[in-house]
């Protein structure tokens, strides 16, 4: 492709024109995914697959801290194993992709393709648990699920996605709470801290618990259209699995108990909330601890004597300190590739050219606020990771500022009402804890009750659909 086909990034639609189209042209033109020939199942380009390799590394980690070690469970589930817990199967009977031959032979017993894998991971448990000695079992898996979707949208709700999914077992009910909410605070901080994603952390309601579960807690974050993305959670699933598995050990009294179970799990969705939180109608806005490249170097005025050397020079002292890219494509102009690194989301981009080195200086561009600062070379390797933090603090405080402005009190269904028919964003009303409120309340604004909050206010306020008395303070919204 030479000089002339190409001197500038395509447009991308304005968000605030189409907010769904805005979206599917950054995942477009930054080679994020691709479209597969079945629906829902995306391909995940090596941009895209680069940005959840940071993520999972990252609490891959934070994982095997807390004394958790990877395994892997099999694809496949017999039908009869995802019928042994009832209310789980029933949640997840409508998506259940189903394999029925093997070759050219009719299976006696249909295979599930996992949607989620509590019931294969259990049958196994049930041979593992002998004793009280063995526990806790603290055991996490990165894999795939399949769940058929009727809509779907890359990353946000695909019919296969790629996740981690953590299951544990411990001998005490305090104990299995305790890892319940540790591995929330885990993705809490995992949000907030590296991707610069604010969350709104609390308890599902029964309605919108998991399947299965004896309670759900979630982080839920506000994306720029004002609707909410649930971006992890956390399930006590006390005894559920583990008596209807007949997962039991010998306990310390000599007797056979029943373990406390706990799953917890976050996926490629989070790729869809880095998106819709930080990007922009230039592209991608990436936080440097996902971002593929961090930092890109931009040469100019290539064909002049010793530009490429102190590029070269340049990449070789940063590229301990950052991910770094050096762009010495010669079939695009520089203007063409500042459009590029800005519509990918690079943190920081660095240009330099003749100029520049007669000055030992470069022009340092950050992606955050697209201002520009020249800067020494003598000072770059001490600069960039200071630089990077920067940026990550800015990006954390302006989705913040977004979610505030965006977060509204209702008094009364007729507030809830508006609020949903014009601006949405989250609500926070005082609720009566009674399901038929919270259906009544879907039905008639679209706003699902995102959590129950851990920091509770008391806004003095009864329940607006009912009118009362309001229990808890609750978060509705419309939501992915």
């Amino acid at each position: 492709m030479g000089k002339k086909k190409k001197e500038f990034v395509e447009e991308i639609t304005p968000m605030e024109q189409d907010f769904a189209k805005w979206y599917t042209d950054v995942i477009k033109k930054t080679d994020l995914v691709d479209y597969s020939p079945v629906k829902g199942f995306m391909a995940i380009k090596p941009y895209g697959y680069a940005i959840w390799e940071n993520l999972q590394a990252y609490v891959d980690k934070r994982f095997k801290d807390t004394g958790h070690k990877n395994c892997y469970f099999p694809l496949l589930i017999p039908e009869s194993l995802l019928k042994k817990e009832a209310e789980h199967v029933e949640g997840f009977a409508p998506e259940v992709a189903w394999v029925t031959h093997g070759g050219d032979e009719e299976l006696a017993e249909r295979l599930a393709i996992r949607p989620t894998s509590e019931t294969i991971i259990c049958e196994m448990y049930s041979r593992w648990l002998n004793s009280y000695r063995d526990l806790p079992f603290l055991y996490n898996q990165w894999c795939n699920v399949v769940r058929w979707e009727k809509s779907t949208r890359p990353f946000l709700r695909t019919s296969e996605f790629l996740w981690q999914e953590g299951h544990t077992l411990h001998e005490t009910e305090e104990e299995a709470q305790e890892e319940t909410l540790q591995m929330l605070n885990i993705y809490k901080e995992t949000a907030e801290e590296l991707l610069a994603m604010p969350v709104v952390v609390g308890k599902k309601s029964e309605k919108e618990k998991f399947a299965g579960a004896h309670a759900t807690y979630t982080m839920e974050a506000l994306m720029h259209d004002g609707k909410a993305l649930q971006a992890g959670t956390s399930h006590n699933l006390a005894q559920h699995f583990t008596k209807a598995f007949d997962i039991s050990y010998l306990s310390r009294d000599g007797k056979q108990e029943y373990p406390y179970h706990t799953s917890w799990g976050i996926s490629t969705r989070l790729i869809g909330g880095i998106i819709m939180v930080h990007g922009d109608n230039r592209g991608l806005v990436l936080p440097p601890g996902v971002a593929p490249t961090q930092v890109a170097i931009v040469p100019i005025a290539t064909h002049k004597e010793g530009v490429l050397e102190k590029a070269s020079e340049l990449f070789n002292q940063l590229k301990d300190i950052a991910r770094v890219e050096l762009d010495d494509r010669e079939n695009y102009s520089p203007g063409w590739k500042f459009n590029e690194w800005e519509m990918k989301g690079a943190p920081i981009r660095i240009e330099i050219g003749p100029r520049d080195i007669e000055n030992n200086q470069v022009m340092i561009v950050r992606r955050d606020t697209l201002e520009k600062t020249p800067v020494s070379i003598d000072e770059l390797v001490a600069y960039i990771p200071e630089l990077l933090k920067e940026i990550n603090n800015n990006l954390f405080e302006k989705a913040k500022k977004m979610r505030d402005e965006n977060t509204y009190y209702a008094k009364s269904m007729e507030e809830l009402k508006e609020i949903m028919d014009t601006t949405q964003g989250f609500v926070k009303a005082m609720w009566c804890e009674e399901p038929e409120c919270e259906e009544a309340i879907k039905q008639e604004t679209g706003a699902t009750m995102r959590c129950v909050p851990f920091e509770q206010e008391d806004l003095g306020g009864d329940c607006p659909f009912c009118g009362k008395e309001g229990k808890s303070l609750t978060y509705f919204a419309k939501a992915y």
